[in-house]
């Protein structure tokens, strides 16, 4: 596959994973996300969205057995067209997870009834895979909480528990809903309870969601969040579009949400990881809310202070949805996943692939 050339930015190696045929009862690609089955072997998920609908559609994965360097055509993980004990479902934001000791890489989604427009009365299903995302085999998971949620990431393993970050925003179809980020926890990853919420502020309240979550220190976690205004149906970017975070001890109690000044956020999600030698990493959509241009990215040293904002990826087209996993046998060295299109007008035609560095630009 060759690689890409006329784009600015930090990300290498740029590839081409999928493009979006024309006709197709799919209008978008979105929410991608990447796991390693093995040495040269990665697994990438994404959705393709469903005509007539809001972030509901069809999750699928490919391989890759070159280290990203070219991807087979993508498989089914879940399909709208299954039918489940009579129902069917429209499916969204796959992430992919392999847990310490585990032969197998879980894909989590979220479904809703398939009768409904968006995906607000979504639940939590998941997938698994033993073949290294040549086929998956659809799980049924219990989850002890009557709340709908969204999910954006996968789980965490942190002590005996894993904790999974998710939020709901029940308010746009029922004036009596909220909109809140909240936790859920397991031990097996096939049940999942309630663990806790994220408090806000209550006097100046900001709608926290779409959390990236990280091990900060041993016994620590934090989380970064997409950030909007509160309690409206309308949905805007804040006055002074940044990023907020929260931390925690056990995964269950957590901060207050505060603002990270130097992380910009325009409510769209962005990616949060700390690598192994703990520097911190943002990677964002800079301008407006909606336009989801270039990808842009700041980073922190271990007690040192955020960077200036440098560009990731910027090739006069659309780019939302980063993610990245650290490539363990080099620490700071990333994969690296987003939707992404050939037009400056128009959105999430493509998945495109990289492989990025950090600390490689003076921040």
């Amino acid at each position: 596959m060759v690689k890409e050339k006329s784009y600015k930015g930090d990300v290498e190696e740029v590839r081409t994973v999928f493009t979006l045929k024309e006709g197709t009862r799919y209008d978008r690609v979105w929410q991608p996300y990447l796991a390693r089955w093995s040495d040269k072997q990665l697994i990438a998920t994404w959705g393709h969205h469903l005509r007539g609908k809001v972030d509901m559609g069809d999750i699928v994965a490919a391989v890759s057995i070159d280290d990203g360097d070219s991807w087979r055509p993508p498989v089914e993980v879940f399909d709208h067209r299954n039918d489940r004990g009579g129902k069917r479902f429209g499916y969204a934001n796959p992430t992919l997870f392999r847990a310490p000791g585990q032969e197998i890489i879980w894909c989590f989604a979220m479904r809703c009834p398939l009768h409904y427009w968006d995906t607000e009365n979504s639940e939590l299903c998941a997938a698994y895979t033993a073949d290294g995302g040549y086929s998956w085999i659809g799980v049924e998971l219990t989850v002890h909480t009557s709340s709908s949620l969204i999910t954006t990431n996968p789980p965490i393993k942190f002590g005996d528990s894993f904790f999974l970050p998710v939020h709901r925003r029940t308010n746009r179809e029922d004036p009596k809903g909220d909109e809140h980020q909240f936790v859920l926890e397991s031990t097996d990853l096939l049940s999942w309870r309630m663990a806790g919420y994220v408090p806000i502020d209550e006097s100046n309240p900001v709608f926290v969601h779409e959390a990236g979550i990280a091990r900060s220190a041993p016994n620590e976690l934090t989380m970064v969040f997409r950030t909007a205004t509160y309690g409206h149906r309308n949905y805007n970017a804040l006055p002074n579009p940044v990023a907020y975070t929260s931390t925690s001890v056990d995964g269950r109690s957590w901060s207050v949400a505060e603002p990270v000044p130097e992380l910009y956020n325009s409510a769209c999600k962005a990616h949060f990881s700390i690598d192994a030698n703990s520097r911190e990493l943002y990677v964002f959509t800079p301008g407006p809310k909606g336009e989801r241009k270039a990808l842009h990215y700041n980073e922190k040293p271990p007690g040192g202070e955020w960077s200036s904002t440098k560009i990731f990826y910027d090739a006069d087209n659309k780019n939302s949805y980063p993610t990245l996993i650290e490539r363990p046998e080099s620490p700071g060295t990333y994969y690296c996943i987003w939707d992404s299109s050939d037009d400056p007008e128009r959105h999430r035609t493509k998945i495109r692939f990289g492989r990025f560095t950090a600390g490689r630009r003076g921040g």
